[in-house]
Protein backbone atom coordinates (compact mmCIF):
# COMPACT_ATOMS: atom_id res chain seq x y z
CA UNK A 1 0.00 0.00 0.00
CA UNK A 2 2.89 2.36 0.78
CA UNK A 3 4.30 1.56 -2.63
CA UNK A 4 0.97 2.42 -4.23
CA UNK A 5 0.86 5.79 -2.43
CA UNK A 6 4.43 6.49 -3.43
CA UNK A 7 3.73 5.73 -7.09
CA UNK A 8 0.71 8.04 -7.09
CA UNK A 9 2.74 10.84 -5.47
CA UNK A 10 5.47 10.33 -8.07
CA UNK A 11 2.93 10.73 -10.90
CA UNK A 12 1.61 13.94 -9.33
CA UNK A 13 5.12 15.35 -8.97
CA UNK A 14 5.98 14.39 -12.57
CA UNK A 15 2.81 16.06 -13.84
CA UNK A 16 3.59 19.26 -11.98
CA UNK A 17 7.19 19.20 -13.14
CA UNK A 18 6.06 18.88 -16.76
CA UNK A 19 4.00 22.08 -16.44
CA UNK A 20 5.55 25.39 -17.31
CA UNK A 21 5.92 28.03 -14.56
CA UNK A 22 3.02 29.97 -16.10
CA UNK A 23 0.81 26.88 -16.11
CA UNK A 24 1.73 26.12 -12.51
CA UNK A 25 0.86 29.65 -11.52
CA UNK A 26 -2.51 29.46 -13.25
CA UNK A 27 -3.22 26.11 -11.65
CA UNK A 28 -2.39 27.51 -8.24
CA UNK A 29 -4.62 30.53 -8.83
CA UNK A 30 -7.47 28.32 -9.99
CA UNK A 31 -7.05 26.09 -6.95
CA UNK A 32 -6.94 29.03 -4.57
CA UNK A 33 -9.95 30.77 -6.07
CA UNK A 34 -12.13 27.74 -6.74
CA UNK A 35 -11.57 25.44 -3.79
CA UNK A 36 -12.19 26.32 -0.16
CA UNK A 37 -10.64 24.34 2.70
CA UNK A 38 -14.12 23.14 3.70
CA UNK A 39 -14.84 21.92 0.19
CA UNK A 40 -11.50 20.14 0.10
CA UNK A 41 -12.26 18.35 3.33
CA UNK A 42 -15.72 17.40 2.03
CA UNK A 43 -14.20 15.92 -1.13
CA UNK A 44 -11.62 14.03 0.92
CA UNK A 45 -14.31 12.48 3.10
CA UNK A 46 -16.41 11.67 0.04
CA UNK A 47 -13.43 9.91 -1.51
CA UNK A 48 -12.87 7.88 1.67
CA UNK A 49 -16.53 6.90 1.70
CA UNK A 50 -16.31 5.79 -1.93
CA UNK A 51 -13.24 3.65 -1.18
CA UNK A 52 -14.99 2.10 1.84
CA UNK A 53 -18.14 1.55 -0.22
CA UNK A 54 -16.21 -0.11 -3.03
CA UNK A 55 -14.41 -2.48 -0.65
CA UNK A 56 -17.47 -3.41 1.44
CA UNK A 57 -19.66 -3.82 -1.64
CA UNK A 58 -17.08 -6.04 -3.31
CA UNK A 59 -16.93 -8.25 -0.21
CA UNK A 60 -20.68 -8.89 -0.60
CA UNK A 61 -20.81 -9.64 -4.32
CA UNK A 62 -20.25 -13.40 -4.04
CA UNK A 63 -21.20 -14.82 -0.59
CA UNK A 64 -24.79 -15.28 -1.83
CA UNK A 65 -23.34 -17.83 -4.28
CA UNK A 66 -20.41 -19.47 -2.49
CA UNK A 67 -22.26 -19.86 0.81
CA UNK A 68 -24.92 -21.77 -1.11
CA UNK A 69 -22.30 -23.91 -2.85
CA UNK A 70 -20.89 -25.00 0.51
CA UNK A 71 -24.37 -26.11 1.67
CA UNK A 72 -25.86 -27.19 -1.65
CA UNK A 73 -26.38 -30.80 -0.58
CA UNK A 74 -28.19 -29.73 2.60
CA UNK A 75 -30.33 -27.23 0.69
CA UNK A 76 -31.22 -29.88 -1.90
CA UNK A 77 -32.27 -32.31 0.82
CA UNK A 78 -34.17 -29.67 2.76
CA UNK A 79 -36.14 -28.42 -0.25
CA UNK A 80 -36.35 -31.73 -2.11
CA UNK A 81 -34.40 -30.63 -5.18
CA UNK A 82 -33.27 -32.98 -7.93
CA UNK A 83 -29.88 -32.66 -9.57
CA UNK A 84 -31.41 -30.90 -12.57
CA UNK A 85 -33.22 -28.37 -10.37
CA UNK A 86 -29.98 -27.77 -8.48
CA UNK A 87 -28.38 -27.12 -11.87
CA UNK A 88 -31.06 -24.52 -12.54
CA UNK A 89 -30.28 -22.97 -9.16
CA UNK A 90 -26.59 -22.64 -10.06
CA UNK A 91 -27.63 -21.01 -13.36
CA UNK A 92 -29.73 -18.33 -11.65
CA UNK A 93 -26.74 -16.02 -10.89
CA UNK A 94 -25.63 -15.50 -14.51
CA UNK A 95 -29.28 -15.22 -15.62
CA UNK A 96 -29.95 -12.44 -13.12
CA UNK A 97 -26.68 -10.74 -13.97
CA UNK A 98 -27.60 -10.74 -17.67
CA UNK A 99 -31.19 -9.55 -17.17
CA UNK A 100 -30.66 -6.93 -14.48
CA UNK A 101 -27.11 -5.84 -15.30
CA UNK A 102 -28.18 -4.24 -18.57
CA UNK A 103 -30.44 -1.82 -16.65
CA UNK A 104 -27.57 -0.46 -14.52
CA UNK A 105 -26.37 2.36 -16.85
CA UNK A 106 -29.92 3.71 -17.27
CA UNK A 107 -30.55 3.59 -13.52
CA UNK A 108 -27.19 5.26 -12.88
CA UNK A 109 -28.00 8.11 -15.27
CA UNK A 110 -31.31 8.72 -13.53
CA UNK A 111 -30.43 8.24 -9.87
CA UNK A 112 -26.63 8.32 -9.77
CA UNK A 113 -24.26 5.34 -9.46
CA UNK A 114 -23.93 5.65 -5.68
CA UNK A 115 -27.69 5.51 -5.14
CA UNK A 116 -28.04 2.46 -7.38
CA UNK A 117 -25.23 0.59 -5.62
CA UNK A 118 -26.75 1.53 -2.24
CA UNK A 119 -30.09 0.08 -3.37
CA UNK A 120 -28.24 -2.97 -4.67
CA UNK A 121 -26.66 -3.63 -1.28
CA UNK A 122 -30.09 -3.29 0.36
CA UNK A 123 -31.53 -5.81 -2.11
CA UNK A 124 -28.73 -8.26 -1.32
CA UNK A 125 -29.46 -7.89 2.39
CA UNK A 126 -33.18 -8.52 1.95
CA UNK A 127 -32.74 -11.48 -0.39
CA UNK A 128 -30.20 -13.23 1.83
CA UNK A 129 -32.39 -12.72 4.88
CA UNK A 130 -35.58 -14.02 3.25
CA UNK A 131 -34.48 -16.97 1.12
CA UNK A 132 -33.56 -19.53 3.81
CA UNK A 133 -36.97 -19.31 5.45
CA UNK A 134 -39.46 -19.38 2.56
CA UNK A 135 -39.75 -23.16 2.78
CA UNK A 136 -40.06 -24.09 -0.91
CA UNK A 137 -37.93 -24.13 -4.04
CA UNK A 138 -39.86 -21.40 -5.90
CA UNK A 139 -39.60 -18.98 -2.99
CA UNK A 140 -35.92 -19.82 -2.53
CA UNK A 141 -35.27 -19.03 -6.20
CA UNK A 142 -37.26 -15.76 -6.02
CA UNK A 143 -35.42 -14.51 -2.92
CA UNK A 144 -32.11 -15.54 -4.48
CA UNK A 145 -33.06 -13.53 -7.57
CA UNK A 146 -33.67 -10.44 -5.39
CA UNK A 147 -30.19 -10.70 -3.91
CA UNK A 148 -28.67 -11.40 -7.31
CA UNK A 149 -30.42 -8.38 -8.79
CA UNK A 150 -28.54 -6.21 -6.31
CA UNK A 151 -25.31 -7.97 -7.19
CA UNK A 152 -25.97 -7.51 -10.93
CA UNK A 153 -26.29 -3.73 -10.91
CA UNK A 154 -23.34 -3.39 -8.53
CA UNK A 155 -21.22 -5.65 -10.76
CA UNK A 156 -21.77 -3.33 -13.72
CA UNK A 157 -21.33 -0.07 -11.84
CA UNK A 158 -18.15 -0.89 -9.92
CA UNK A 159 -15.88 -0.28 -12.95
CA UNK A 160 -17.88 2.90 -13.67
CA UNK A 161 -17.35 4.23 -10.16
CA UNK A 162 -13.65 3.36 -10.30
CA UNK A 163 -13.23 5.14 -13.65
CA UNK A 164 -15.20 8.18 -12.46
CA UNK A 165 -13.58 8.72 -9.09
CA UNK A 166 -10.10 7.35 -9.79
CA UNK A 167 -9.41 7.79 -13.53
CA UNK A 168 -5.64 7.81 -13.00
CA UNK A 169 -5.68 4.72 -10.76
CA UNK A 170 -7.90 2.28 -12.64
CA UNK A 171 -5.51 -0.64 -12.23
CA UNK A 172 -4.85 -0.07 -8.53
CA UNK A 173 -8.49 0.50 -7.58
CA UNK A 174 -9.71 -2.39 -9.72
CA UNK A 175 -7.12 -4.53 -7.95
CA UNK A 176 -8.36 -3.37 -4.55
CA UNK A 177 -11.98 -4.04 -5.54
CA UNK A 178 -11.14 -7.45 -7.00
CA UNK A 179 -9.10 -8.38 -3.94
CA UNK A 180 -12.03 -7.53 -1.64
CA UNK A 181 -14.36 -9.52 -3.89
CA UNK A 182 -12.08 -12.55 -3.72
CA UNK A 183 -11.81 -12.17 0.05
CA UNK A 184 -15.59 -12.18 0.47
CA UNK A 185 -15.92 -15.12 -1.89
CA UNK A 186 -13.35 -17.25 -0.09
CA UNK A 187 -14.55 -16.24 3.37
CA UNK A 188 -18.10 -17.37 2.61
CA UNK A 189 -16.85 -20.66 1.20
CA UNK A 190 -14.58 -21.34 4.19
CA UNK A 191 -16.73 -20.40 7.16
CA UNK A 192 -20.29 -21.18 6.08
CA UNK A 193 -20.12 -24.83 7.16
CA UNK A 194 -18.41 -24.12 10.53
CA UNK A 195 -20.81 -21.25 11.22
CA UNK A 196 -23.74 -23.53 10.38
CA UNK A 197 -22.44 -26.13 12.82
CA UNK A 198 -21.96 -23.48 15.50
CA UNK A 199 -25.56 -22.32 15.02
CA UNK A 200 -26.95 -25.78 15.66
CA UNK A 201 -26.55 -27.35 12.22
CA UNK A 202 -29.37 -25.39 10.59
CA UNK A 203 -28.54 -24.57 6.97
CA UNK A 204 -31.14 -21.78 7.15
CA UNK A 205 -29.14 -19.97 9.85
CA UNK A 206 -25.87 -20.65 8.03
CA UNK A 207 -27.15 -18.90 4.92
CA UNK A 208 -29.03 -16.06 6.66
CA UNK A 209 -25.99 -14.87 8.62
CA UNK A 210 -24.58 -13.31 5.44
CA UNK A 211 -27.44 -10.81 5.37
CA UNK A 212 -25.84 -9.04 8.34
CA UNK A 213 -22.57 -8.67 6.44
CA UNK A 214 -24.43 -7.22 3.44
CA UNK A 215 -26.27 -4.71 5.65
CA UNK A 216 -22.94 -3.14 6.65
CA UNK A 217 -22.17 -2.41 2.98
CA UNK A 218 -25.24 -0.16 2.72
CA UNK A 219 -23.86 2.38 5.18
CA UNK A 220 -20.99 4.06 3.22
CA UNK A 221 -23.28 4.80 0.27
CA UNK A 222 -26.02 6.54 2.25
CA UNK A 223 -24.26 9.96 2.39
CA UNK A 224 -23.57 9.68 -1.36
CA UNK A 225 -27.05 8.80 -2.65
CA UNK A 226 -27.68 12.36 -3.83
CA UNK A 227 -24.60 12.30 -6.07
CA UNK A 228 -25.78 12.46 -9.68
CA UNK A 229 -22.22 12.46 -11.02
CA UNK A 230 -21.65 16.22 -10.94
CA UNK A 231 -18.21 17.67 -11.51
CA UNK A 232 -18.05 18.95 -7.91
CA UNK A 233 -18.78 15.51 -6.51
CA UNK A 234 -16.03 13.83 -8.49
CA UNK A 235 -13.13 16.27 -8.73
CA UNK A 236 -10.63 13.73 -10.05
CA UNK A 237 -12.44 13.04 -13.32
CA UNK A 238 -10.91 14.95 -16.22
CA UNK A 239 -13.04 17.36 -18.21
CA UNK A 240 -14.07 15.85 -21.54
CA UNK A 241 -15.43 17.36 -24.68
CA UNK A 242 -19.14 17.40 -25.39
CA UNK A 243 -18.69 15.19 -28.45
CA UNK A 244 -16.98 12.50 -26.38
CA UNK A 245 -19.61 12.68 -23.65
CA UNK A 246 -22.59 12.47 -26.00
CA UNK A 247 -21.41 10.29 -28.88
CA UNK A 248 -23.56 7.12 -28.96
CA UNK A 249 -21.66 3.86 -29.07
CA UNK A 250 -22.95 0.81 -30.90
CA UNK A 251 -21.21 -1.94 -29.04
CA UNK A 252 -22.40 -4.58 -31.47
CA UNK A 253 -20.12 -2.99 -34.10
CA UNK A 254 -17.02 -3.36 -31.95
CA UNK A 255 -14.99 -6.55 -32.31
CA UNK A 256 -13.22 -5.71 -29.08
CA UNK A 257 -16.55 -5.41 -27.22
CA UNK A 258 -17.69 -8.78 -28.56
CA UNK A 259 -14.38 -10.46 -27.72
CA UNK A 260 -14.53 -9.03 -24.21
CA UNK A 261 -18.17 -10.09 -23.80
CA UNK A 262 -17.46 -13.69 -24.87
CA UNK A 263 -14.36 -13.80 -22.69
CA UNK A 264 -16.41 -12.50 -19.78
CA UNK A 265 -19.07 -15.12 -20.44
CA UNK A 266 -16.69 -18.06 -20.62
CA UNK A 267 -14.77 -17.06 -17.50
CA UNK A 268 -18.10 -16.58 -15.70
CA UNK A 269 -19.16 -20.06 -16.82
CA UNK A 270 -16.01 -21.54 -15.32
CA UNK A 271 -16.34 -19.48 -12.14
CA UNK A 272 -19.96 -20.35 -11.43
CA UNK A 273 -19.46 -24.02 -12.20
CA UNK A 274 -16.55 -23.95 -9.76
CA UNK A 275 -18.45 -22.09 -7.05
CA UNK A 276 -21.59 -24.16 -7.47
CA UNK A 277 -20.22 -27.65 -8.05
CA UNK A 278 -16.60 -27.98 -6.93
CA UNK A 279 -17.43 -28.80 -3.28
CA UNK A 280 -19.76 -31.54 -4.53
CA UNK A 281 -17.03 -32.91 -6.82
CA UNK A 282 -14.70 -33.26 -3.83
CA UNK A 283 -17.43 -34.68 -1.58
CA UNK A 284 -18.31 -37.33 -4.15
CA UNK A 285 -14.61 -38.23 -4.29
CA UNK A 286 -14.65 -38.95 -0.55
CA UNK A 287 -13.52 -35.60 0.82
CA UNK A 288 -15.38 -34.55 4.04
CA UNK A 289 -17.90 -31.71 3.69
CA UNK A 290 -15.91 -29.30 5.86
CA UNK A 291 -12.72 -29.97 3.91
CA UNK A 292 -14.56 -29.54 0.59
CA UNK A 293 -15.70 -26.11 1.73
CA UNK A 294 -12.14 -25.20 2.72
CA UNK A 295 -10.90 -26.37 -0.70
CA UNK A 296 -13.37 -24.04 -2.37
CA UNK A 297 -12.15 -21.31 -0.04
CA UNK A 298 -8.57 -22.01 -1.14
CA UNK A 299 -9.65 -21.63 -4.76
CA UNK A 300 -11.35 -18.35 -3.98
CA UNK A 301 -8.63 -16.99 -1.67
CA UNK A 302 -6.06 -17.27 -4.44
CA UNK A 303 -7.82 -14.28 -5.92
CA UNK A 304 -7.02 -12.08 -2.91
CA UNK A 305 -3.34 -11.40 -3.73
CA UNK A 306 -3.58 -12.12 -7.44
CA UNK A 307 -6.62 -9.92 -7.96
CA UNK A 308 -4.57 -7.00 -6.67
CA UNK A 309 -1.44 -7.83 -8.65
CA UNK A 310 -2.92 -8.84 -12.02
CA UNK A 311 -4.82 -5.59 -12.77
CA UNK A 312 -1.74 -3.51 -11.95
CA UNK A 313 0.43 -5.66 -14.21
CA UNK A 314 -2.22 -5.65 -16.94
CA UNK A 315 -2.39 -1.84 -17.07
CA UNK A 316 1.35 -1.72 -17.68
CA UNK A 317 1.26 -4.08 -20.66
CA UNK A 318 0.30 -3.05 -24.21
CA UNK A 319 -1.34 -6.47 -24.72
CA UNK A 320 -3.02 -8.49 -21.97
CA UNK A 321 -3.15 -11.68 -24.07
CA UNK A 322 -0.16 -13.38 -22.40
CA UNK A 323 -1.87 -13.11 -19.01
CA UNK A 324 -5.01 -14.68 -20.49
CA UNK A 325 -3.00 -17.63 -21.82
CA UNK A 326 -1.17 -18.20 -18.53
CA UNK A 327 -4.43 -18.23 -16.55
CA UNK A 328 -6.02 -20.58 -19.06
CA UNK A 329 -3.12 -23.03 -18.83
CA UNK A 330 -3.60 -23.19 -15.05
CA UNK A 331 -7.28 -23.93 -15.58
CA UNK A 332 -6.57 -26.80 -17.98
CA UNK A 333 -4.09 -28.30 -15.53
CA UNK A 334 -6.61 -28.02 -12.68
CA UNK A 335 -9.37 -29.72 -14.67
CA UNK A 336 -7.02 -32.50 -15.67
CA UNK A 337 -6.25 -33.08 -12.01
CA UNK A 338 -9.94 -33.17 -11.07
CA UNK A 339 -10.52 -35.73 -13.80
CA UNK A 340 -7.70 -38.14 -12.95
CA UNK A 341 -7.19 -37.73 -9.17
CA UNK A 342 -9.81 -35.47 -7.56
CA UNK A 343 -9.07 -36.47 -3.96
CA UNK A 344 -5.36 -37.34 -4.22
CA UNK A 345 -4.25 -33.92 -5.43
CA UNK A 346 -7.22 -31.90 -4.20
CA UNK A 347 -5.16 -29.04 -2.76
CA UNK A 348 -3.09 -28.63 -5.93
CA UNK A 349 -6.19 -28.59 -8.14
CA UNK A 350 -7.84 -26.04 -5.86
CA UNK A 351 -4.79 -23.78 -6.16
CA UNK A 352 -4.59 -24.07 -9.95
CA UNK A 353 -8.29 -23.36 -10.42
CA UNK A 354 -7.95 -20.42 -8.06
CA UNK A 355 -5.28 -18.93 -10.31
CA UNK A 356 -7.43 -19.59 -13.37
CA UNK A 357 -10.42 -17.82 -11.79
CA UNK A 358 -8.40 -14.59 -11.73
CA UNK A 359 -9.60 -14.11 -15.30
CA UNK A 360 -12.43 -12.17 -13.64
CA UNK A 361 -10.35 -9.22 -12.31
CA UNK A 362 -8.43 -9.25 -15.58
CA UNK A 363 -11.72 -8.91 -17.49
CA UNK A 364 -12.79 -6.02 -15.25
CA UNK A 365 -9.47 -4.31 -15.84
CA UNK A 366 -9.81 -4.67 -19.59
CA UNK A 367 -13.29 -3.12 -19.40
CA UNK A 368 -11.68 0.00 -17.96
CA UNK A 369 -8.84 -0.07 -20.50
CA UNK A 370 -10.87 -0.72 -23.66
CA UNK A 371 -12.88 2.53 -23.34
CA UNK A 372 -11.56 6.07 -23.02
CA UNK A 373 -14.47 7.84 -21.30
CA UNK A 374 -16.67 7.24 -18.28
CA UNK A 375 -19.83 6.82 -20.41
CA UNK A 376 -17.90 4.47 -22.67
CA UNK A 377 -16.87 2.33 -19.71
CA UNK A 378 -20.49 2.25 -18.49
CA UNK A 379 -21.77 1.06 -21.87
CA UNK A 380 -18.96 -1.44 -22.36
CA UNK A 381 -19.35 -2.78 -18.83
CA UNK A 382 -23.10 -3.27 -19.29
CA UNK A 383 -22.66 -4.88 -22.72
CA UNK A 384 -19.77 -7.16 -21.77
CA UNK A 385 -21.25 -8.29 -18.47
CA UNK A 386 -24.87 -8.68 -19.58
CA UNK A 387 -23.95 -10.46 -22.82
CA UNK A 388 -21.28 -12.48 -21.06
CA UNK A 389 -23.51 -13.62 -18.24
CA UNK A 390 -26.24 -14.48 -20.75
CA UNK A 391 -23.77 -16.72 -22.57
CA UNK A 392 -22.77 -18.35 -19.28
CA UNK A 393 -26.29 -19.46 -18.28
CA UNK A 394 -26.26 -22.93 -19.93
CA UNK A 395 -22.94 -23.99 -18.39
CA UNK A 396 -23.87 -24.73 -14.76
CA UNK A 397 -27.23 -26.17 -15.86
CA UNK A 398 -25.55 -28.48 -18.38
CA UNK A 399 -23.09 -29.63 -15.73
CA UNK A 400 -25.98 -30.59 -13.46
CA UNK A 401 -27.73 -32.51 -16.22
CA UNK A 402 -24.54 -34.33 -17.28
CA UNK A 403 -23.79 -35.21 -13.67
CA UNK A 404 -27.25 -36.65 -13.11
CA UNK A 405 -27.42 -38.53 -16.42
CA UNK A 406 -23.90 -39.97 -16.35
CA UNK A 407 -23.73 -40.59 -12.62
CA UNK A 408 -20.22 -39.17 -12.36
CA UNK A 409 -18.03 -36.15 -12.96
CA UNK A 410 -16.06 -37.30 -16.02
CA UNK A 411 -18.26 -35.65 -18.67
CA UNK A 412 -18.84 -32.39 -16.71
CA UNK A 413 -15.11 -31.93 -16.12
CA UNK A 414 -14.37 -32.65 -19.79
CA UNK A 415 -16.88 -29.92 -20.70
CA UNK A 416 -15.17 -27.44 -18.37
CA UNK A 417 -11.79 -28.17 -19.93
CA UNK A 418 -13.16 -27.85 -23.45
CA UNK A 419 -14.64 -24.41 -22.72
CA UNK A 420 -11.27 -23.14 -21.52
CA UNK A 421 -9.81 -23.26 -25.05
CA UNK A 422 -12.16 -20.67 -26.65
CA UNK A 423 -11.88 -18.59 -23.47
CA UNK A 424 -8.14 -18.30 -24.06
CA UNK A 425 -8.67 -17.42 -27.73
CA UNK A 426 -11.20 -14.61 -27.28
CA UNK A 427 -9.37 -13.31 -24.22
CA UNK A 428 -6.23 -12.94 -26.31
CA UNK A 429 -8.21 -10.89 -28.84
CA UNK A 430 -9.81 -8.75 -26.12
CA UNK A 431 -6.35 -7.98 -24.76
CA UNK A 432 -5.27 -6.06 -27.85
CA UNK A 433 -4.63 -2.32 -27.48
CA UNK A 434 -7.98 -1.06 -28.86
CA UNK A 435 -10.80 1.18 -27.64
CA UNK A 436 -14.48 0.66 -28.33
CA UNK A 437 -14.92 4.36 -29.16
CA UNK A 438 -12.74 3.87 -32.24
CA UNK A 439 -14.64 0.80 -33.39
CA UNK A 440 -18.25 1.45 -32.34
CA UNK A 441 -18.58 4.97 -33.79
CA UNK A 442 -17.25 4.21 -37.25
Amino acid sequence: MMGLMASEETRIVETRTAMSPTERGRAAETSASGTTPGAGRTRAWATRLVVAGIVLSAVNLRPAITSLGALLEEVRDGLGMSGSVAGVLTSVPPLCFAVFGVTAPRLARRFGPAAVVCAGMAAITAGLLIRPYVGNTAGFLAASALALMGIAVSNVLMPVIVKRWFPDRVGSMTGLYSMALALGTSLAAAVTVPVTDALGGSWQSGLAVWAAVAAVAVLPWLPLVRDRGTRAARPQEPVRGAAEQQAPLRMTRSRTAWALAVFFGLQATAAYITMGWMPQIFRDAGVPAGTAGVLLAVTMVMGVPLAFVIPRVATRLPHQGPIVLALGACGLAGYAGLYFAPAGGAWAWALLLGVSNCAFPLALTMVGMRARSGPGVAQLSAFAQSTGYLLSIPGPLLVGVLYQQSGGWGLPIALMAALMVPQMAVGFLAGRDRTVEDEATR
